[in-house]
């Protein structure tokens, strides 16, 4: 047993007098009007940090991309909570497995990353409707973003479930959080709803207190500023590589005279559509901008440091509309899939040059593995599947309804009706009032007829008898996520004409076509054998099966991939179940499809589903997906989309 003397005691006394210290200084972050800076715990600071969507990529990936984000010199990361990922449903809430934020958080902190975090109400995102539930739509005349007394009871019972969650993770509570953005881009929108801005300060004061720093961001630019920033808000600006970072910045000293300067979205790269070419942003000019920025003294965030994959059906659109592909590499310094980039390493030696970046190795690229080509084979078509797909059985009505009315958000609804009279020759289908939102598969006796699409194709040519079914199988695009019109209603929004005259007496089916792919049930109750369609004939929308198995001679298997669908032409592809999302090589640019391996198996066959909406490569020889390990995300395209200038998001108010 040892006894403790007068001079052993001294070095104890005088720990237990620092603990006492450091437990009695409570975490602080503000902001200095006075010195123009944040302070962390009294002392000046200034962050550069990453954007970085949890949802946009594969939870057993977060550590790594996070990492590779802290070694590239980062000290924060900015996320947005997206409301439509948490509560699909009204009063359902999602906060497990891929959707687990506060993991997510607890993760950043622990690997010494603070986190800036921008949860809504909207976050744009280039995600579904902004990230705003489209269950918000069942009013229809509601606007969104405003004082619109439905859209604020939603958003204060949202608010009230998820800021009392992020509270405990505020700087000055123990957790990672520094700042808290209030709204986004206010001033890009056409409403300039004062009062619904204050309602909203109050709102987050409400339950997050008065010490957290809340902020608003907006483009760099005055009348931006103008209806985006209001008292009470730290306001702070966007700009991205190439702009006058004097006159960018001085736009932000409009609103704030004083305080850090601030460029919440420094742009590293940008988005694309379907239909136009693959954005590329050079190192070189993003490495120069970012230098003269942090050369200044300013805070900055890098939009995105690494974009990731609109898996599923949460891709976004803008307008006029044009729909973004499931990938969202964005040109970012880590690609889709985490890799490091020439753009990566050219970040690091500016942010070696303004700050210390931390020693030791960068978590490597990770491996990729081409399994091959895997033989697909038909099974059924939509309508002859329709009863196991269809959720709820059909709906009836004089004239269709959206999507909304029928409780469906995301995928696909067939609409169907008959020929009211002979169309011996052929006859204009028409969307008189562009009500195709936003692509139309359309079939008479189960032959293909055409493709109505939004602002592209209003009318085709029909031609049967009288009585003969009409198939229109609508497929949501991805919701409108910028600007005015992101009351973005899905489905045959207005009705149809025949040769000028209305159709009435619709009979509508949702589909559940993600359930039915997971259980496996069309490859369980394959149709009889049809003719096979000829290639590049338009046929109408049908299933193709097939599976794989992986070596098991490889070891470190199974690794990430691509998947890319030569000669197929537009559709929805799953594996193993998981909704990888949507393939448009006929369109592109993007051409493969990011597979993370944790959906692959070692130890059975792994399914391959895919929903061909146009016409497969399926003829007298066998058509095949192939899995490659090198992306094809930039095949050059004829556009016929308007051309929009880099850094401006088009149609803003």
């Amino acid at each position: 047993m040892s006894v403790l003397t007068a001079g052993s005691l001294l070095p104890l006394l005088h720990l237990l007098l620092l603990l006492g210290q450091s437990i009695g200084a409570a975490p602080s972050f503000s902001v200095d009007y006075k010195d123009d800076c944040f302070r962390k715990d009294g002392e000046k600071f200034r962050y550069i940090s990453g954007s970085v969507h949890y949802g946009r990529i594969p939870r057993v990936y977060w550590k790594d991309r996070l990492l590779k984000m802290y070694m590239a010199g980062l000290n924060a990361i900015q996320i947005y909570i997206p409301w439509n990922y948490h509560e699909q449903f009204p009063g359902q809430y999602n906060f497990s497995e891929e959707r687990d934020v506060e993991y997510f958080l607890k993760l950043a902190q622990d690997i010494g990353l603070l986190v800036i975090l921008r949860p809504g109400p909207y976050i744009c995102a280039e995600w579904d409707m902004g990230g705003l539930p489209a269950w918000l739509l069942k009013k229809k005349d509601i606007v969104l973003r405003s004082s619109d007394p439905e859209y604020i009871a939603a958003v204060d019972k949202w608010m009230g479930k998820l800021l009392p969650m992020m509270k405990p993770y505020l700087y000055q509570n123990g957790g990672p959080i520094i700042t808290v953005q209030v709204e986004n881009e206010y001033g890009s929108y056409f409403a300039c709803d004062y009062s619904y801005m204050r309602h909203l300060t109050k709102l987050f004061r409400s339950h997050l207190g008065d010490k957290v720093v809340l902020f608003t961001t907006d483009g760099a630019g005055v009348n931006y500023l103008k209806c985006g920033s209001i008292q009470g808000l730290y306001a702070t600006v966007d700009f991205g590589p190439g702009s006058n970072i004097t006159a960018a910045f001085g736009a932000q000293r409009h609103a704030e005279p004083h305080g850090p300067l601030v460029n919440s979205e420094f742009y590293t790269g940008w988005l694309d559509h379907w239909g136009s070419r693959h954005a590329v942003v050079s190192s070189v000019a993003v490495a120069k901008s970012l230098s003269q920025i942090l050369t200044v003294g300013a805070n900055v965030n890098l939009y995105m440091f690494i974009g990731g994959t609109n898996f599923g059906y949460w891709n976004g659109a803008n307008s006029p509309y044009a729909a973004q592909p499931t990938s969202y590499d964005y040109d970012a310094p880590l690609t889709e899939a985490g890799d490091l980039t020439e753009k990566y390493f050219a970040i690091r030696e500016v942010i070696k040059m303004h700050r210390d970046v931390p020693k030791g190795p960068i978590p490597p690229t990770t491996p990729k593995f081409a399994y091959g080509a895997v033989p697909m084979k038909k099974l059924q078509t939509i309508s002859e599947a329709l009863e196991m797909l269809s959720i709820s059985g059909p709906v009836q009505s004089l004239y269709p309804q959206t999507f909304m009315e029928l409780d469906q958000a995301f995928g696909y609804v067939l609409y169907r009706t008959t020929l009211p009279v002979n169309c011996s020759s052929p006859t204009p289908l028409s969307s008189p009032m562009n009500g195709v939102h936003d692509r139309a598969y359309v079939s008479v006796d189960g032959v293909a007829a055409g493709i109505l699409e939004r602002n592209k194709v209003l009318t085709i040519n029909v031609t049967g008898k009288a009585g003969s079914q009409v198939d229109i199988l609508v497929e949501n695009m991805g919701r409108i996520n910028y600007g005015r019109y992101i009351n973005d209603f899905k489905g045959l929004v207005s009705n149809l004409t025949l040769g000028g005259r209305p159709l009435t007496r619709w009979t509508m089916y949702s589909l559940g076509i993600d359930d039915v792919v997971r259980q496996g049930l069309l490859g369980e109750n394959p149709p009889k054998q049809t003719d096979s369609p000829q290639p590049g004939v338009l046929s109408p929308p049908a299933f193709y099966g097939g599976s794989f198995t992986i070596p098991d001679g490889i070891p470190d298997l199974p690794q990430d991939t691509y998947v890319k669908l030569p000669n197929w032409r537009k559709g929805q592809i799953w594996i193993n179940g998981f909704n990888l999302g949507r393939y448009w090589p006929s369109r592109g640019p993007q051409v493969t499809l990011y597979v993370p391996a944790y959906i692959l198996s070692t130890a059975v066959a792994n399914n391959v589903t895919v929903l061909e909406l146009e016409g497969a490569p399926c003829g007298s020889q066998p058509c095949t997906v192939e899995f490659t390990a090198t992306p094809v995300l930039n095949a050059t395209v004829l556009s016929d989309n308007r051309q929009q200038r880099l850094f401006v998001r088009g149609d803003i108010l």
